[in-house]
């Protein structure tokens, strides 16, 4: 697990494992999604909507909004678990 300091300034340096993962460059932005009370994720805040084109392919069956809504809940909730996971094995390392 990546780690890093608060200054003074309340400023982080993300390290450069973390950022080559999100794709940041310098002068990049993220932004800090709060899953829960004490926990926070990051995602890099791409400006340009453009940069996501082709990421994206049209599905070989058509999906329903139900289906699309379903996927998504899943993926939220193995996210919050993977987050939790290691907040808990961060917060037993902690003196």
């Amino acid at each position: 697990m990546a780690m890093t300091t608060v200054t003074s300034k309340g400023q982080i340096t993300l390290p450069a494992s973390v950022r080559t993962k999100l794709g940041l460059k310098t002068g990049g932005r993220v932004g800090f999604v709060e899953l829960s009370h004490h926990q926070f994720a990051i995602v890099a805040a791409h400006e340009d909507v453009r940069t996501l084109r082709g990421l994206l392919c049209k599905p070989a069956v058509p999906v329903s909004v139900e289906q699309m809504n379903a996927a998504i809940a899943a993926r939220g909730a193995c996210a919050r678990c993977m987050v939790q996971g290691v907040m808990g094995r961060w917060n037993d390392l902690r003196p």
